[in-house]
C-alpha cells in the first residue's frame, strides 16, 4: 500500500502542475502568438500521437530490462522540462516542442508505473490499488483545473502575465518526482534467457485479452477527444471560463469514487464494472448529443465521472490479470497504445461529423460504438474466477 500511496502521490502532483497550465496553453497562443484552431489541432495530435507509439515500447523495455522505477522516474522528468520550455517558448513551434517532450514522458512513464502498481497489489485488491492510484491522479486534475478557474476568473486575458503561472507550476512537478524517494521496487531475479518480442507470439496470447484490446479500440473510436464536450457545453450557454469548472466537477466525482469502484471489482469481477461503465459512456454521449439545458448538461458531467471511475483503474487490473507474467509491462503498453492509436481517428471523425451534420451526429456516433462494446463483452467476456 505504501508503494501505491507514494506513486499515486506522483501523479497528484505531476498532474496538478500540468492542468494549472493546460487550459492557459491555447489562451496563450491564441493571445501573444496568434495561434489558429488549425495549429492547436495539429499541435495537439502530433504531442497525442508521440504518447501513444511510445507506451507500448515503453512496456517492452520495462519486461526486458525490469528497472521499472527509474524508468518511470525518466518519464516523469519531462513533466518539468514541458513548464520550462513553456517558459522560454517563443513560437509557436515552441509550445509544440512543450506539448511533445510533455506527452513522450506520459508515453515513456505510464507502463513501468502501472507495473509497480500491480506488484505492490494484493492479487486479491488488484482492483483497488489501481483506484487509489487513479483517485489521487484525478484529484491532482480537479486541483489543477481550480486553480486554472481562478487564474482566468481574476484576470484579463489579454493582459495575463502566463509565464508567472507556468514557472509556479514547477513546484508540484518536483514534489512529484520527490516521492520517488519512498518508492521501494520489488527486485525480480533477472532472467537470462532470450526474450523474443510479444507480436511474435501474439496468437498464443489469452483470447479474453485479444477480445478486450479489440473492444478497447473499437470503443476509444468513439470517445473523441474531450475538447468537443467542451465545445458542446458551451453551445448550451456555459462561458468558457465556466466550462472549466464542469471539468472541475467531471474530475472530483471520478476521484472520489475511483478507489470504492476498483473496489468493488475486486468483489463482484471486472465485468460486473466494465460493462456498466461502457453502457455509462453511451448515456454520457447521448446526453450531450441532447441535453439542451445547462443544469442537465452538469448531471451529464457528473455521469461522465462516474463512468472515468468505472473503468479507468478497473480496465488495467484487467489485463494485468490476462497478461503473462513475464509480459505485463508490454500488454498494459499496448492496451494504452491501441486506445491512443484510435483516439486520433476518432477526433477527426467526430469533428467531420460535427461540421457535416451538426453537433448531435459525433457523440451518437460515439453513444453506438460504446453500446457495441458493452454488448461484445457481456457475451463473449468471460467472469475470472477472484
Amino acid at each position: 500500500m505504501r508503494n501505491i500511496m507514494f506513486l499515486g502521490l506522483v501523479s497528484f502532483f505531476t498532474d496538478l502542475s500540468t492542468h494549472m497550465v493546460y487550459p492557459l496553453v491555447p489562451l496563450y497562443l491564441a493571445a501573444t502568438m496568434g495561434a489558429t484552431p488549425a495549429i492547436l489541432g495539429l499541435i495537439e495530435g502530433i504531442a497525442e500521437s508521440a504518447a501513444s507509439l511510445l507506451k507500448v515500447f515503453s512496456g517492452y523495455v520495462t519486461d526486458r530490462f525490469q528497472r521499472k522505477k527509474i524508468l518511470a522516474f525518466s518519464g516523469y522528468v519531462p513533466a518539468v522540462i514541458y513548464k520550462l520550455v513553456l517558459v522560454f517558448a517563443t513560437s509557436w513551434l515552441g509550445i509544440l516542442a512543450a506539448r511533445v517532450i510533455d506527452r513522450v514522458g506520459k508515453g515513456i512513464r505510464t507502463s513501468p508505473r502501472d507495473v509497480l502498481i500491480s506488484e505492490s497489489a494484493d492479487k486479491n485488491k488488484m482492483g483497488g490499488a489501481f483506484g487509489l492510484h487513479k483517485s489521487l491522479d484525478m484529484l491532482g486534475v480537479a486541483l489543477g483545473i481550480l486553480i486554472s478557474f481562478f487564474v482566468l476568473h481574476s484576470a484579463a486575458v489579454g493582459s495575463f502575465n502566463y509565464r508567472r503561472v507556468f514557472i509556479i507550476a514547477l513546484i508540484p512537478s518536483f514534489l512529484g518526482l520527490l516521492m520517488f524517494v519512498f518508492i521501494k521496487e520489488k527486485k525480480e531475479p533477472r532472467q537470462q534467457k532470450k526474450r523474443e518480442p510479444f507480436w511474435k507470439n501474439f496468437g498464443q496470447l489469452d483470447r479474453q485479452l485479444k477480445l478486450y484490446l479489440l473492444v478497447v479500440f473499437l470503443f476509444t473510436l468513439g470517445n473523441s477527444s474531450n475538447v468537443f464536450i467542451l465545445l458542446r457545453a458551451q453551445s448550451v450557454g456555459f462561458s468558457t471560463v465556466s466550462v472549466i469548472l464542469l471539468y472541475f466537477i467531471y474530475s472530483m466525482t471520478a476521484s472520489v469514487l475511483s478507489m470504492p469502484l476498483g473496489k468493488l471489482s475486486d468483489r463482484v469481477g471486472r465485468k460486473k464494472l466494465l460493462v456498466p461503465g461502457y453502457l455509462a459512456f453511451s448515456i454520457c454521449y447521448l446526453g450531450f448529443a441532447f441535453v439542451t439545458g445547462q443544469f442537465m448538461m452538469v448531471v451529464v458531467f457528473i455521469v461522465y465521472g462516474i463512468y472515468t471511475a468505472m473503468i479507468s483503474g478497473v480496465e488495467r487490473a484487467y489485463v494485468v490479470e490476462l497478461a503473462p507474467p513475464e509480459l505485463k509491462g508490454t500488454m498494459l503498453g499496448l492496451q494504452a497504445t491501441v486506445a491512443g492509436i484510435a483516439l486520433l481517428p476518432a477526433s477527426v471523425i467526430a469533428g467531420l461529423l460535427w461540421t457535416s451534420f451538426g453537433a448531435v451526429v459525433p457523440f451518437v456516433f460515439g453513444a453506438s460504438l460504446s453500446l457495441i462494446a458493452a454488448l461484445i463483452l457481456l457475451v463473449f467476456m468471460k467472469v475470472l474466477p477472484k
